[in-house]
């Protein structure tokens, strides 16, 4: 008979184990995106930057031909980490980019969690390369997008099979906080969630209208 103990799966993430990279989320490489809309995926990249950044989280911030082609990075990032510097790359995989490549290396961590555009070029390339030099990589499904369906899915697959965790925007800022109890990022953790969680968002909202300091999970 197996006995449990009180452990959560290591394969879970925690605010201290991990470095994000967030690649590419640009103007020019969003307006061709049919996988998910536009301003959903506005919302989604808003949630995992603002969950990094309230919880201290390493992260990387990338574009590609910033000035030349693609344009500035989303304002939710950069609002989210203001002042940070955003790697420019001319690579399409940034684990091509010697720069990036320095800046995972200083941040000293074997757990990688990706998200950004597109799916099957900008995401698949670095997950795949980490994924055989032996790194863990997670990818945040919601908060990547491609010109199709059809490539997105697809590069998750391939992704999924190289060994690669697929994970949504919400869970990855849940995951962070983990238990409500944990005061110190509640405010934070549901501030995030009723700005950009739908439907999840307005029922925290209600909530705290209703209850008002007797809505809390904790």
């Amino acid at each position: 008979m197996t006995t449990a103990s009180l452990a959560a799966a290591r394969s879970l993430l925690t605010p201290t184990d991990h470095a994000l990279i967030l690649i590419d989320h640009q103007s020019q490489m969003a307006f061709p995106l049919n996988s998910i809309e536009v301003g959903a995926l506005r919302a989604n990249t808003a949630t995992v930057a603002r969950a990094a950044a309230a919880f201290a989280v390493p992260t990387v911030l990338t574009s590609v031909a910033a000035t030349s082609f693609s344009g500035p990075v989303f304002p939710e990032i950069q609002k989210a980490f203001p002042g940070a510097p955003i790697i420019d790359r001319t690579t399409m995989n940034c684990w091509e980019d010697a720069a990036v490549i320095a800046e995972v290396n200083r941040l000293a961590t074997d757990r990688i969690v990706l998200a950004g555009l597109w799916t099957s070029v900008c995401i698949a390339g670095p997950a795949l390369s980490a994924i055989e030099q032996g790194f863990e990589v997670y990818v945040i499904a919601d908060a990547s997008g491609d010109v199709s369906n059809e490539a997105h899915d697809r590069a998750i697959q391939r992704m999924i099979q190289a060994g690669v965790r697929p994970l949504t925007s919400l869970q990855y800022l849940l995951e962070l906080q983990r238990d409500w109890a944990r005061g110190e990022t509640y405010d934070a953790t549901t501030g995030i969630a009723i700005d950009h969680s739908g439907a999840y968002g307005i029922g925290l909202l209600y909530a705290k209208a209703m209850l008002g300091e007797h809505a809390r999970e904790g």
